[in-house]
């Protein structure tokens, strides 16, 4: 392998008396290069100064061949440091922005010396001397700079509001420098370090700091800074060993305006704030020009109207508590069930409509117009051909058992498909009293109804979210009956091909298949019985897209995974393991746990594990000696993995002193959670394994407070968990 070389070259490293700055010296001193080894010889905050930290780095190099010389400026002097460059080597090619203090305090505390010294040294010393190598580099047609961000720069991080802000100017500052010096050979990129340092001795576990050394990193700062790196404004990461490229990422965005004489409310932000938000399709944008260019795109689609002003319909749907029941049982709502009632019988004192009978306005008012057949010019299909692709639900506010709601519909999107298309139909629906109450798209599937020359993407259509890389948090199976479909179309969906053996035939089924939105219905029963205590008003909102057909009397099994108040959910039949509802989730305004087992397996067993017997010992140590709930004091959840995925989770209650199977109680709010192998487990819990090695390896995972996890180990002192 041929080595880098830096001969010739001249670099200053800023904050080079010790830690990451020291590693980068050395290094480049040791590929040939000349080195100004910049350090003031402050303190941690930046308070006094001192030769020794530059001197002794120098002294170093000098021992071992190199060639280096000392600066004792502080980096907002920044021409002082490229004068001792020139002085000594007669070049400066090489500028890394090193140097740091800090300053901690929360936001309410930090003063404005606080404030103005952390940006001084971080930004603003970033700036100076970069800008006083700026016309050597010029001139040389040549120059590599490096600026030090930082995760609290990125995320944030509490107490350093005053070091986080000028992490990410620095961010900023690299993005228009590489702009700027691109014509001239001149590249700047980030690193975003993490580094055992005087800035962290103290504030990271002492096994965690210990792997984290820095000359892991300055590798990846050397190949930055060499000519034959063309890498220019980038955000690269780099720990342990470990290193990675960081993006800044833009949605795909919601037009609030559908002409240019429309003004904007709140409402209109209101009511597509989950498209608004919705980063599942993301990209990242090379350019200020490419942003400016894909406003200018959405302007022109502002000026020239929606294709929806041409095609839109309007609907009145009505309907009173004998249709709310009938809906109710159609999707499998049953008297056996106690808290069904409430969904079956109009005299009890919760009775309340399912909030998936909403998808029916913007259903039934497509279905009565001639949208969709007139939507695609030249193509003439039959009912035979359509199918319920996807579709989108969003509730405003609950829904009443009766009303006679008004619905506006309109074709939003017509997509070329090849052989099929796809018609895209927004709907919203307005109550008596003309608030919006519901939110709907209908993605419809027309089958050999393409190759008309469209486009093949919307940029409106809302999209599905795969479920979570893991086994389900939840599986709740359900037969259906025989008589489900004909059940079901007596809320209005007369399809015939849900009834009629002849039509199903001619459509290429050899028996009628069940409504997708009754399959649809009886998986959001599931999940509410699960989720939300089968409390209809705390549903949101739902995507789901419509995979394969039921056949009514098949077995409906409708796995869950929980990720805070969404539900991705994915439906399957059980006799054929198809899955029917895919790249499905719900939103929930809160979650409310079953008082049921939360983990309950299509076979209705729950898988042991080697694990559990980890958990057992836990409760027999709490039951024996209680204190230890007071040095506790915490909630938190395990997620027991085995191949990848979870199989098992447990609950330790460490506020009262209950442990068992499955998530968090009704009110019970997780502090941490923590996700580990079955084998970890049992080697975490032998002190085989190291918790914070584990954590740094990935082995175990924790989300929330992380400080709380470092209490378990009362819980054994062998195990230190």
């Amino acid at each position: 392998m041929d080595k880098l070389r830096f001969d010739g070259r001249v670099a200053i490293v800023t904050g080079a008396g010790a830690g990451l700055g020291k590693a980068y010296a050395l290094l480049f001193a040791e590929r040939g290069a000349s080195v100004v080894v910049n350090d003031l010889g402050g303190s941690r905050s930046g308070d006094g100064s001192s030769s020794k930290a530059a001197d002794s780095v120098v002294t170093e190099i000098r021992s071992k061949g190199g060639k280096a010389v000392p600066n004792y400026d502080s980096v907002v002097d920044g021409d002082k440091l490229v004068q001792t460059a020139l002085e000594n080597f007669g070049r400066i090619d090489i500028v890394v922005n090193n140097a740091g203090i800090l300053r901690d305090k929360s936001f309410a505390r930090i003063s404005e010396s606080d404030w103005n010294l952390v940006h001084d040294v971080h930004l603003k010393g970033a700036f100076k001397v970069t800008q006083a190598a700026w016309p050597h580099f010029r001139k040389q047609n040549y120059g590599r700079v490096i600026v030090t961000s930082s995760n609290s720069g990125l995320y944030g991080n509490f107490g350093q509001a005053n070091y986080s802000a000028a992490k990410l100017g620095l961010v900023g500052l690299c993005n228009t420098m590489a702009i700027e010096g691109r014509k001239n050979n001149i590249n700047c990129n980030v690193i975003v370090p993490t580094a055992a340092s005087r800035l962290t001795e103290d504030i990271l576990p002492p096994d965690f700091f210990a792997e984290l050394k820095p000359e892991l990193i300055a590798p990846v700062v050397v190949w930055l800074c060499h000519e034959n790196c063309d890498e220019n404004g980038s955000i690269i990461e780099s720990a342990a060993g470990w290193a990675t490229k960081c993006h800044l990422v833009r949605g795909t965005g919601a037009i609030l305006r559908h002409k240019i004489t429309d003004t904007v409310a709140p409402e209109n932000v209101r009511d597509v704030w989950n498209q608004l938000t919705d980063m599942s399709r993301a990209t990242r944008l090379d350019s200020i020009e490419e942003a400016s260019a894909t406003l200018l795109g959405v302007l022109d689609e502002i000026k020239s109207g929606p294709e929806e002003t041409l095609n839109e319909a309007n609907g009145v749907f009505s309907y009173n508590n004998r249709d709310s029941i009938i809906y109710a049982i159609g999707v499998g709502a049953n008297v056996k069930e106690e808290s069904d009632l409430q969904y079956l019988y109009e005299s009890h004192e919760n009775f309340s409509t399912l909030p998936t009978y909403a998808v029916l306005p913007s259903l039934m008012a497509t279905m009565s117009s001639s949208l969709i057949t007139e939507a695609i010019p030249g193509k003439e299909f039959d009912l035979s051909q359509v199918l319920h692709g996807e579709q989108y639900l969003e509730l405003h506010k609950a829904l009443p058992t009766e009303a006679k709601l008004t619905t506006k519909i309109c074709i939003s999107d017509v997509l070329d498909k090849g052989k099929n298309a796809v018609i895209v139909v927004d709907g919203k629906t307005y109550d008596e009293s003309g608030d919006l109450i519901i939110t709907s798209q209908i993605c419809t599937f027309v089958l050999s109804a393409g190759g008309f020359g469209g486009k093949r993407v919307s940029s409106v259509m809302i999209p599905i979210l795969d479920e979570p890389k893991r086994s389900p948090d939840s599986t709740v199976t359900e037969k259906t009956s025989v008589n489900q479909a004909a059940v079901y179309r007596l809320s209005g969906d007369l399809n015939p091909l849900h009834i009629d053996p002849s039509f199903a035939l001619a459509a290429g089924y050899q028996k009628p298949i069940l409504h997708g939105l009754a399959t649809l219905g009886m998986s959001v029963r599931h999940i509410l019985k699960q989720f939300a205590d089968n409390d209809s008003k705390l549903f949101k909102s739902l995507k789901v897209r419509f995979s394969k057909p039921v056949v009514p009397g098949q077995t409906l099994c409708t796995s869950m995974w929980r990720e805070g108040n969404r539900i991705h959910f994915k439906t399957s039949v059980s006799e054929t393991n198809d899955t029917v509802l895919s790249g499905a989730y719900m939103e929930l305004h809160e979650v409310r746990l079953s008082a049921k087992p939360h983990v309950v397996l299509c076979s209705g067993k729950v898988e042991e594990l080697p694990s559990d017997a980890v958990f057992h010992g836990m409760k027999e140590r709490i039951e024996s000696n209680p204190s230890l709930l007071k040095s506790i004091n915490g909630v938190f959840v395990y997620h027991i993995t085995k191949s990848g995925k979870v199989t098992s989770t447990w609950t330790a209650d460490l506020k009262i002193g209950k442990i068992y199977r499955g998530e968090p109680e009704k009110g019970i709010k997780a502090d941490t959670t923590l996700t580990i192998d079955d084998s970890d487990m049992i080697d975490l819990a032998l002190g085989k394994l190291n918790p914070q090695m584990a954590f740094m390896k990935g082995k175990l995972k924790i989300k929330g407070n992380i400080m709380l996890a470092q209490k378990l180990k009362a819980l054994n002192t062998e195990s230190k968990l």
